[in-house]
């Protein structure tokens, strides 16, 4: 019998039991691809640690050949160039994006992580899978005594973690560059910055930037020369 786990315990075991399906995926996937790293992708902390966290960057689940191969939330696929390059852009990175997690790339001042942690079957988590996984979602926004916005990359990312915040989805509804005021904390939110949102036009660079405009100025983020 699987024991409930601390609501304190903000990351998941590497074989994390708590979705059968997605573990049965993920161990279905250490056999084809040993030296990936096939499990539960970590929260990517900011140089410092948790007390230099202000901003927390949530998204939707790890891509199979991205985070689920890396280790690293957004590292592998084209979501993450978009991602890096925009934060190194406003100063909430430092280095190179290379798409590795030995890249040497840094946070600043800023944590990602995934409203799901273990990657789903083509991408698409089940309604349980997510309201199981919002407890390490719940414990990660706690963990951060410093935070003061959220960005939700998606909808799916926006609602889970509305329902992280104490929130009700229906009074705060998903929309691109949508800001809530939820507790103590700010939710900003965006389109999903996919490979298939920015080929269709769902999603442009300048829209992305502009979210984080708005979120830089909110925080008086002071952007690099």
């Amino acid at each position: 019998m699987t024991q409930l786990l601390a609501p304190h315990v903000t990351e998941p075991g590497h074989d994390c039991p708590l979705c059968p399906r997605l573990h049965d995926f993920i161990a279905g996937w250490r056999d084809r691809e040993p030296d990936w790293f096939n499990g539960p992708v970590p929260t990517f902390l900011p140089v410092g640690g948790d007390s230099n966290a202000r901003l927390l960057i949530v998204g939707l689940a790890p891509g199979l050949r991205g985070a689920n191969r890396t280790g690293r939330p957004f590292t592998g696929d084209y979501a993450g160039d978009l991602l890096y390059s925009t934060l190194v852009r406003f100063g909430f990175a430092r280095g190179v994006f290379q798409a590795r997690p030995d890249d040497g790339l840094e946070l600043i001042d800023t944590a990602i992580t995934n409203a799901v942690r273990c990657v789903p079957p083509e991408n698409k988590p089940t309604g349980a899978e997510i309201t199981t996984c919002r407890r390490f979602l719940s414990a990660t926004i706690n963990r951060f005594p410093r935070l003061e916005a959220v960005l939700a990359l998606g909808a799916i990312a926006h609602q889970s973690t509305v329902r992280a915040l104490g929130g009700r989805v229906a009074a705060h509804p998903f929309k691109h560059a949508g800001e809530h005021r939820i507790g103590a904390l700010t939710l900003f939110s965006s389109y999903h910055c996919s490979r298939y949102n920015t080929n269709t036009g769902v999603l442009t660079e300048a829209m992305f930037v502009g979210v984080f405009e708005k979120i830089a100025a909110f925080l008086e983020h002071e952007l690099p020369r």
